[in-house]
């Protein structure tokens, strides 16, 4: 794979003769503007049609059941939403959303299914597997250099990517502790987990492989006044995002798609009817082959 390669899906589709199960994206963001960029962008990124990619916006309504036979897997993105906020300052619809997540999240940890958490996706499958989330290591939107860890150099997801890259990342809280059984892939200076593991398939990252240049412009100036960055910091963010390459973490999404799309059951066929030679009396007696 190289750096911006969209051939995976491609790719995909020959391989399971246009039968590839869908991907599930789920979002959370209410600005109508934003969750259409951000749908776009993993469109793009992914190298999935927008039919290959399932959509729902659970932040206006309930996720519902999720048949993950249904699915070669699932996106959870980024998200206004904060893990670590009080309970007592979340709003009802966050309130449903963690707990609808925590109940999908019970299913996909116990299957091991292929999962992959952004941004937010990192707190709650962090705080739903017993990592400390809080705002110790949050990060102003910027582009960060992420480093792999010995653990990352040999993931099956990870492994192609370069040892160290740069990635935009923008978070008011991040994992500060992790309990022995998740695997950390990366970090970076400023925040020591940048992407890990549970289990073989179900994975998150902090940075946001789904963002480049002009969208994370566009994601920046859409969050101004939401606690992010201070107003007078906007002109040196997006002059210090236009000036670097952040093409190989878009990896992360290729190489997910690449690594668990999965084709569609093809329905069992019916067995084909085998002629029977009957003997039929005659009236004479004689048996006749029909």
């Amino acid at each position: 794979m190289t750096l911006g390669d969209t051939t995976i899906c491609t790719e995909g589709r020959r391989r399971y003769g246009g039968s590839m199960k869908p991907f599930l994206l789920i979002t959370t963001r209410d600005d109508e503007a934003v969750a259409a960029a951000e749908h776009a962008s993993y469109c793009q990124l992914t190298g999935l049609l927008p039919e290959e990619l399932e959509w729902r916006r659970i932040e206006r309504a309930p996720l519902g059941p999720v048949d993950l036979d249904r699915y070669s897997g699932l996106i959870l993105a980024g998200s206004p939403f904060t893990v670590s906020e009080p309970q007592s300052a979340k709003s009802d619809d966050e309130l449903r959303v963690e707990h609808e997540l925590g109940i999908l999240l019970d299913e996909v940890i116990v299957r091991d299914f292929p999962f992959l958490g952004i941004c937010y996706g990192i707190g709650t499958i962090g705080a739903h597997q017993g990592a400390r989330v809080d705002r110790t290591f949050g990060e102003p939107p910027q582009a960060t250099r992420v480093r792999l860890t010995a653990e990352g150099l040999v993931d099956p997801l990870l492994r192609e990517l370069p040892d160290e890259f740069d990635a935009f990342v923008g978070h008011k809280e991040a994992i500060s502790e992790v309990p022995p059984h998740i695997a950390v892939l990366a970090g970076s200076a400023a925040c020591p987990v940048q992407a890990f593991r549970v289990g073989a398939n179900v994975y998150s990252t902090q940075f946001h492989p789904e963002l480049d240049t002009q969208t994370f412009a566009s994601r920046v100036k859409a969050y101004a006044g939401h606690g992010y960055y201070e107003p007078d910091e906007l002109d040196s963010i997006l002059n210090q995002i236009d000036a670097v390459d952040v093409r190989a973490s878009h990896m992360v999404l290729a190489r997910f798609v690449e690594q668990y799309a999965r084709a569609e059951q093809a329905p069992t066929p019916v067995a084909a009817a085998v002629p029977v030679t009957v003997a039929i009396p005659t009236a004479t007696g004689t048996p006749q082959l029909a």
